[in-house]
C-alpha cells in the first residue's frame, strides 16, 4: 500500500458561511463544488465542506456535538514572517484566534485558530521541515 491522504472532508454547520470564510482566507474553490459541497485544491490533497448532519448522515453515525475532537489541520510556512501573515489573514477573514503565534518548544513558531465550525487549524513554521518550491511538506527519512 501506497501511504496517502487524498482529501479532507470538514462537516459544517452552515455550508455558504464555510465556503465564504476559507474563500476569504485565499482559498479557491473548484469548479468540482456543487450546491452541496466545495472542493478546494491543496497542494497534493484537496479539502471539501459537507454538511455536518449529511456527511454524518453518509457515514452513518451519530451527529452529535464532540467539543475538542483531538484532530487539527496544519498551514505550514516558509518563515515565521509569512506565518505571521496567513494567521493574520485567517483573522480577518473570521477566524477565531485561540492561541497565538509564538516561538515553541521544539524550536519553531506556531499558533492556532478555529475557523467558523470550530475546526482547529495550527499555522506553524517548522526550520526541521522545510517545503519544495511547491510548497509541499517531505519528512526526513531517517
Amino acid at each position: 500500500m501506497q501511504p496517502r491522504l487524498s482529501l479532507v472532508t470538514l462537516g459544517v454547520a452552515d455550508l455558504a458561511k464555510a465556503r465564504a470564510f476559507y474563500e476569504a482566507w485565499g482559498w479557491k474553490a473548484s469548479s468540482a463544488s456543487q450546491p452541496g459541497i466545495a472542493f478546494f485544491q491543496a497542494n497534493g490533497l484537496a479539502l471539501a465542506l459537507f454538511g455536518r448532519a449529511d456527511l454524518a448522515k453518509d457515514a452513518g453515525v451519530e451527529d452529535k456535538p464532540t467539543g475538542f475532537a483531538a484532530v487539527t489541520l496544519a498551514y505550514n510556512a516558509r518563515s515565521k514572517a509569512e506565518a505571521d501573515e496567513v494567521f493574520a489573514r485567517a483573522l480577518s477573514a473570521g477566524a477565531k484566534p485561540v492561541k497565538p503565534l509564538q516561538d515553541v518548544f521544539w524550536s519553531g513558531y506556531s499558533g492556532y485558530f478555529a475557523d467558523p465550525d470550530g475546526h482547529l487549524w495550527e499555522v506553524a513554521w517548522n526550520p526541521f521541515f522545510p517545503l519544495d518550491e511547491q510548497g509541499h511538506l517531505f519528512l526526513p527519512d531517517a
